[in-house]
C-alpha cells in the first residue's frame, strides 16, 4: 500500500472491522454456546469442517465444546490452516486444492465419506461448512473423472459463470453435492453450521450442498440435520456501518453480481452521485478470461477498473476486498485505489486497459502500490467493497475525534 494516507487507513481499518464480525472461530463459538441443547454435558461431538474457513471454525467449537469434541476431519485450502488444529482430539487435517480439484480432493472426498459412514451411534455429527468445499472434496458419480472435474471447474471459472450455474453443474458429476453427504447420514440427527459465499445464504447451495437438504440428492430417508447460517456478508457490511461512527453512511440493500467491468460502472456511479462519505457493497463479480490470462482476481480487476472511473477525482477512495484474504489465484485480498491511481500505473510503464484486458490487474496493482494483503482470514463471506469521498484533512479531523473507538477489537 502506497502513503500514510488517513483516508486510505480508514479504510482498511474499516475492512478488518468487517473482517472480525464475520470470524468463523468466533460466531461458531457464540452459536455453540447459545444453541438449546448444545451445552449437554453428555452429549459428544464428531467433527468435519470443509472449506476456506474450516480451521477457524473448528477452533471454535472446540472453544465451545472442550473435551465433548471427541473426532474431528478438517479439510482446508492450502495454507488456510491455523495453529493449534493438530492439538484438537483425535483431529485429521488435510489440505487440499482451490478453485481447481486434484487428487488431493478425491483423497479428502473418500475420507469425507467414511468418516460419516462410520460415526458411531452414540454421538452428534457436527458439520461446518464454508465456501470452497466445492473444490476440497469430492466423490465423483460413476463414469466420471478427475479430468472431466477439472475441466468443469477451470471452464466455468475462467468464463465468468455465476457461482449458482456452476455448482449445479458441480453436482450432476458429484456424491456429495447437492445434498448427497446428508443422504450419507441415513436419517440420523446432525448440526450444520454454515458461513455463507452465495446469494440467498441458502444451505441447497453453499459449498454445491453438501449439507443441503436431502431431497436435492433424490434420496427416500428422513433429513434431520439442523441447519443454522451463522455469518453472511450482510455482517460484515453492518459492522463496517457501525465503525464508521459520524460519517454519512449509504449501505447497498442488495448483493452485487455479474460482469466486474459493467459492475465497477455501477459503483463509481452510485459512489458519485450519493450524499453519503462512505458507500457500503457486498457480493461477488465476475471476470472472463481470455485464453492467457495474466494474474489478478475479481476484486482486483474491479478495483482497476473503478480506478479508471475516479482517474483525476480529488478525494474519492474505492476498496474492494476478498473476505477470505485471497482473490482469484493470488495471496492478495483485492485492492485500494484513488484518482492518482491510473497515473501511478502509467508512470511504472503499464497501460490500465491492455491489464484489464489482459486480466492482469495484479501487474498494474502492484506496480501502483495498492494491492491489499491480509493473509488468511479465517472466514469466507464473499466478496466487500468499501467507497470513501473524503479529504485528507477531513479524514484526519474523524480520526482525531474517533482516535480511542477505532481499533479493532
Amino acid at each position: 500500500m502506497t502513503g500514510s494516507d488517513p483516508r486510505r487507513q480508514i479504510l482498511l481499518e474499516l475492512l478488518q472491522v468487517g473482517l472480525a464480525a464475520v470470524d468463523g472461530r468466533r460466531r461458531t463459538a457464540a452459536t455453540l454456546r447459545s444453541l438449546p441443547g448444545a451445552d449437554d454435558p453428555h452429549l459428544r461431538y464428531h467433527l468435519v469442517a470443509v472449506g476456506k474457513a474450516a480451521g477457524a471454525m473448528a477452533l471454535g467449537a472446540h472453544e465451545a465444546l472442550g473435551a465433548r469434541l471427541q473426532r474431528a476431519l478438517i479439510i482446508a485450502k492450502d495454507g488456510h490452516l491455523e495453529a493449534g488444529l493438530n492439538d484438537l482430539p483425535d483431529a485429521q487435517v488435510l489440505e487440499s486444492s482451490h478453485p481447481v480439484p486434484d487428487e488431493r480432493s478425491l483423497r479428502a472426498g473418500q475420507l469425507l465419506w467414511e468418516f460419516v459412514a462410520e460415526l458411531p451411534p452414540d454421538v452428534m455429527p457436527l458439520f461446518l461448512i464454508s465456501g470452497g468445499a466445492s473444490s476440497l472434496a469430492e466423490v465423483l458419480a460413476p463414469g466420471f473423472t478427475l479430468a472431466d472435474l477439472r475441466e468443469l471447474n477451470t471452464a466455468g471459472l475462467a468464463s465468468g459463470e455465476d457461482i449458482a450455474a456452476l455448482n449445479a453443474r458441480r453436482r450432476r458429476i458429484s456424491r456429495l453435492k447437492g445434498g448427497g453427504l446428508t443422504a450419507r447420514l441415513n436419517g440420523r440427527p446432525a448440526l450444520a453450521l454454515f458461513v455463507s459465499d452465495v446469494p440467498g445464504d441458502d444451505p441447497a447451495v453453499i459449498g454445491s450442498g453438501i449439507l443441503g437438504p436431502v431431497a436435492a440428492a433424490g434420496a427416500a430417508t428422513p433429513d434431520r440435520v439442523s441447519r443454522h447460517v451463522i455469518a453472511r456478508i450482510e455482517d460484515a457490511m453492518q459492522a463496517v456501518s457501525a465503525r464508521t461512527f459520524d460519517l454519512r453512511t449509504w449501505i447497498s440493500d442488495s448483493r452485487f453480481g455479474g460482469d466486474a467491468d459493467r459492475l465497477a460502472v455501477r459503483l463509481a456511479h452510485e459512489l458519485w452521485l450519493s450524499d453519503a462519505q462512505v458507500c457500503v457493497w457486498g457480493g461477488e463479480s465476475t471476470v472472463r478470461l481470455p485464453p492467457q490470462p495474466g494474474r489478478g482476481g475479481r476484486n482486483q480487476h474491479l478495483a482497476l477498473a473503478a480506478a479508471r472511473l475516479i482517474a483525476g477525482v480529488d478525494d474519492v477512495l474505492f476498496l474492494a476486498a476478498g473476505t477470505d484474504g485471497t482473490d482469484g489465484p493470488t495471496d492478495d485480498a483485492g485492492a485500494l485505489v484513488d484518482g492518482e491511481t491510473c497515473g501511478r500505473v502509467t508512470a511504472a510503464g503499464l497501460d490500465v486497459e491492455r491489464c484489464l484486458a489482459a486480466a492482469d490487474s495484479q501487474s498494474a496493482l502492484a506496480a501502483a502500490g495498492e494491492l491489499v494483503h491480509t493473509g488468511p482470514t479465517g472466514t469466507n463471506v464473499g466478496d466487500l467493497a468499501v467507497g470513501l469521498k473524503l479529504s485528507t484533512a477531513e479524514a484526519q479531523a474523524w480520526y482525531e475525534r474517533h482516535s480511542a473507538r477505532t481499533a479493532v477489537r
